[in-house]
Order: structure tokens, then sequence, then C-alpha cells
């Protein structure tokens, strides 16, 4: 250790310049430790109040490690292992808070408090001292000047030696504290090396004693955990890698696929078209009324379950109802100049929901889900064998058909037997015809015809004047008609399509032209069907629109010849109309409709 500098206290009486410039060396000592102490203490200070807050982040980690078992994960609820094992960590953590309050408390004793004493007492002592020693020396010159201005011609005896008094009184005071000041000046050069080791001496000595508590509580009994924690978290980084490794490979998979993925519509020409669906999910844009000629579109992802069509906004939890699909029916629809949108109409023919597909090959997926859900198909057993069963007719559209195999006996088995008669001697010949080949129904190459469009002369007739039909059978003078026009019911239906027919002898003819027409329409892709109002009167049957009430098609009862259903879907009806086109000639068409309802109730109407 070099040794201390000193103030010579023999000095200190004869208070020389010399001694003066040694003594201000000492006092800008003095206030730079005093500037470092401050600053020292700052650092002690904050380390104290580090390992206080470690104390109090410890023990909030204690509780938080066993919340773990009371947090509502949606995912892997139940892991009792990884549980078990904070709980244990929790209990780590609780004896690790001890020896850190310990910690704090011996950091407070042999760190923080040595350092305050020192500031608090020496340095403030050196402090006070020097502004007594400086109230002295000024004390002892005002003393000087007046004993040095004592006259020299004029002595007075008595006011000298009362000046000489208050010098020799100041010169002492000063002495002293000149005295005083430089102890404790010479004091402070040793007692800062105290100051300044005894509190990292105390610092160190706590760390040391610590960690070794630590390492003694811990070092046996926590070996064994620590290595299984070890190896548990190795296997998840080896999962992780794993499951990283084929995610990579899998992304570089799906992005390395054809461009076409990302383009909607990329397969407009051929696409793909799966008839055979009961369910279907996707993104539509549903069409909704925001005023009286506006509309807005909503992207909304929708998806049929069961018998229902749902619909769920992005975001939301669960789907909701949009639309009951049983006994409904799916059409396409011009709407907005937008392409590919549909509408589902309800069993009672009100219009419903209009949605637009992004693509022709989703449009017409839903148009074919739509529709084979309609008819109840998922209530079956088996209801993906029944959907191929029912759209083979497109398949079946290719190669000629001898013979359905089925009698017409069989279709209304609920009929009663003057029901029955009055059907046979209106529409079936007497003597049973046999069952003929489809070249003897329908000449092949026949036409179909997929709307009705009313003559020139018949619409304008029709519209001439502003006249329309009046489906209550009333005229607009008020007047009722004859009883045998009169409405006695009226049905929704959709035209499918409608051809010239060979034969009207045997209801096999309107089988015929079921499949020939449902066949067309699915392999031209032909979903637009012409909602009408389908009226039976006593003498006549009507078409009529159910927006302007314009006739589209009427046929006298005495001309229909044949009616039938189709034996799967009891909502497809048919029937054949003969008229004359000349003596001798008659022209024979087979119309195929899709009936809201049943097609045995339009038969009752049409038998009563």
């Amino acid at each position: 250790m070099p040794a201390v500098d000193k103030l010579r206290l023999e000095e200190a009486l004869q208070d020389s310049p010399q001694t003066r410039s040694l003594l201000s060396v000492f006092e800008e000592d003095a206030g730079t430790l005093t500037d470092y102490t401050n600053q020292l203490l700052q650092a002690m200070q904050r380390v104290y109040g580090a390992q206080n807050e470690m104390c109090l982040a410890t023990q909030q980690l204690s509780k938080q490690l066993l919340a773990y078992e009371k947090q509502n994960f949606a995912l892997g609820k139940g892991d009792e292992e990884m549980i078990s094992t904070l709980q244990y960590f929790s209990k780590v953590v609780d004896e690790l808070n001890v020896l850190h309050t310990e910690l704090a408390k011996q950091l407070a004793d042999t760190m923080v408090l040595p350092i305050v004493q020192f500031r608090e007492k020496d340095l403030t002592e050196v402090s006070t001292l020097k502004d007594l020693f400086g109230l002295a020396s000024n004390e002892h010159d005002v003393s000087m000047a007046k004993y040095s201005r004592l006259p020299k011609k004029r002595e007075n005896e008595k006011l000298k030696a009362e000046v000489a008094k208050e010098v020799a009184s100041a010169r002492r005071k000063q002495h002293l504290s000149s005295l005083q000041y430089y102890c404790a000046l010479n004091a402070l050069q040793y007692r800062k090396r105290v100051a300044m080791m005894e509190p990292m001496l105390g610092y160190t000595r706590s760390q040391i004693k610590f960690f070794k508590k630590g390492a003694e509580m811990f070092s046996k009994k926590m070996d064994s955990f620590l290595s299984s924690v070890s190896d548990m978290v190795h296997s998840v980084q080896e999962e992780l890698d794993t499951e990283a490794e084929a995610m990579r490979v899998s992304q570089q998979d799906l992005l390395s696929g054809n461009e076409s993925v990302y383009t909607p519509d990329f397969d407009v020409a051929s696409p793909v078209i799966n008839r055979n669906l009961i369910q279907k999910a996707g993104y539509l844009n549903l069409r909704n009324k925001t005023g009286l000629v506006t509309t807005t579109w909503d992207r909304l992802y929708f998806f049929t379950q069961g018998g229902n069509l749902m619909c769920q906004p992005r975001g939301a939890v669960a789907g909701g109802l949009i639309q009951d699909l049983d006994n409904c029916s799916v059409m396409a629809v011009d709407c907005e100049d937008r392409r590919y949108c549909f509408q589902i109409t309800t069993p009672t023919g009100k219009p419903g929901i209009t949605l637009q597909a992004e693509s022709k090959k989703e449009y017409e997926e839903w148009i074919c889900a739509i529709n084979n859900i309609s008819r109840q198909i998922y209530l079956t057993d088996n209801p993906e064998a029944v959907a191929i069963k029912l759209n083979q007719t497109a398949l079946q559209a290719v190669t000629p058909v001898t013979s359905f195999g089925k009698k017409q006996e069989h279709l209304y088995p609920s009929q009663d037997v003057k029901n029955m008669e009055i059907l046979n001697d209106r529409m079936v010949p007497k003597e049973s015809a046999p069952i003929q080949d489809s070249a003897e129904l329908i000449a092949p190459g026949t036409p179909i015809q997929f709307d009705i469009m009313l003559p020139a002369m018949e619409f304008l007739d029709q519209n001439r004047g502003g006249r329309r039909t009046n489906p209550f059978g009333e005229s607009e003078d008020g007047q009722k008609e004859d009883e045998d026009s009169l409405l006695q019911q009226m049905f929704v239906v959709r035209f499918l399509g409608s051809m010239a027919v060979k034969s009207d002898q045997t209801v096999e003819v309107i089988y015929e032209a079921m499949r020939q027409v449902l066949a067309a329409r699915a392999i031209h892709n032909i979903f637009r069907m012409t909602e009408s109002h389908f009226l039976v009167t006593s003498h006549d049957l009507k078409l009529i629109d159910p927006q302007t009430q314009v006739t589209r098609a009427s046929f006298e009862l005495v001309s229909v010849t044949q009616f039938a259903a189709h034996q799967d879907n009891k909502r497809l009806l048919g029937f054949v109309v003969c008229d004359a086109e000349s003596p001798g000639e008659h022209s024979k068409s087979a119309y195929v409709f899709e009936s809201n309802t049943e097609s045995e109730k339009v038969w009752r109407w049409l038998c009563s």
C-alpha cells in the first residue's frame, strides 16, 4: 500500500501560503471523493433494488407456473406431464426466492449500509469542519485588521489590551479549527480506502454465500429432474425439427403446383364437374337488397348440413341457417350482369336467395348439389349411391333404351278405383300397348325445346288492350265465366323441356321424354328453368307467367292423351298433347315439368 499524504499539524498555527496551497489540494481531493461516493452509492442501491425486484419477480413467476393448470387452453388441455413439471419448477422457484430474499437483506447490511455511513459521517464531517475553518479564518483576519489600526501617537493601553486579547482569542480559535480540519482531512485518506473496500467485500461474500446455499440445496436432488426435463425438451425439439421439415417440403410441393389453382375459372372450357354431390362447401357471393333499387354482394362461406344451407361469416365461431333445401328448386339466373349466378326457390314458389359462384365448376357443382339435397337423398341409407343412380341419366343418353321395365299401374297405388277409371277413360287406351323400343316412341335426333316461347300473334292477342289472365276465373267487367272454365287448382312448376313424339299409346313415351330432356340438360349444362303457374281448369291446362299473368301455353284436356310421373323423383311429371294439324293428321308432343308439390296431387286434380 503506498504512503498516505498528510497535512503537517505544526504548520497549522503559522498558516503560511504553502500550507494553504497544500490544503487546497486536500480539499479538491475530498470534493472528488464526495462526488464519486454519491455515484457509487447510486450503483449499489440499484443492485440492491434489482435484488429486491428479483425477489418479487421470482415470487410472481412461481404463481404463474402454478396458474398453468387453471388456464383454459383451446389446444393441449389436460397435459398432465406438463402440469406436474411446472408445479415442480414452481416449488424450486419458491426455494430460490427464499435465498434471493436473504441475499437482498445481506446486500443491504454489508454493501449499502457501510457506504451510506461513510458518506453521512466522514464526508459530512469534513464538509462541516471546512465551513468552521473558514469562519475562524475570517474572524482572525478581522481581529488582526483591527489590531493593526491602533494609533501610535496616542496609545491607549486599555484599548490595546482589549484588542490584543481579541486577536489572541481569534488566533486560538483558528488554530483549533485548523487542527481539527487537518486531522479530518488526513484521516479521510485512510477512511476512503476502507469505505471503498468494505461494501464490495460484503457484496462478494453475500453472493458467494448465496451460490453455496443454492448448490447445496439443488445439486443432488435436482440432477435427475433436470436430466429428465432436458430429455423431454430435446425430444420435443426433435419432433419440432421433423415437423418443420415436413411442413417445408409440403409448402414447397404446394407452391410448386400449377398456377391455375390461384386463377378463378381457369378451366372454364372443360371443367371437371362432380354431379353426384350430396354436400358442398365454399365461398359464394350473397345478394342483399339495401334499398328499393340498390343491392350489395357479400362474400361469405356457405356449406350444406343435412337438408340445410348454412352460412358462416369469416371470424364467426359457428354457422347459421340460411335456407331449408328440402323440396326447394335451384335455377340459373341473370343478375346485375354478373356471371355464374343462381337462385334458390322455396317449395311454395317464392324466390329465395340469389348466390354467385366464382367459377363455372363451382357454379354447376353447387346447383347439382342443391338439386340432389332437395330430393332428400341425404336421408337414404347410401346417399352417394342414390345420387349416382339419379344422375346416370346423362350417361344413358348416348345409348338407346328399349324399355323402362316399369308399368304405370304401380305409380298410383293409393288411388281409388273411380279416379283410375276416369284417368283411363281420359288418357289411356282400353287395350294396353306392348312395350316399345325408344326409337318407336321418339325419333332419334328429335330437337328439344327448353323454354316456352309464345307465338307472336298469340302474344299480341293476350297483351292487346292490357288484358291478362285472371287466375280467379273472372272477366274484367266483373261477370263470371262459365262454370266449366273456373279455376280448380294452381301449382308452381318449372318447365324442363318438350319434344315431338311418335306415339301416345303408352306412358313409356313420357318416361323416354323425361330421360332425354334431363340427359340433354346435363350434357349441355343447361340449368335455367322457366317457372310458371300451372292452372288446372275444368276444360284445359294453362301455364301462366307469375309476374305478368300472361298465358304462356294452354292445352285442352281432350288433347292430353297421357300423363305420368317419374318413378324415382315424384316431383317430375309429364304429359302428351295430341293436336290436329290437318284432317286426318295429328302432331304429338311430350312436355316435362318439375313441380314444387308431388305429381300425385296434380294427377288428383286432373281426375276430379
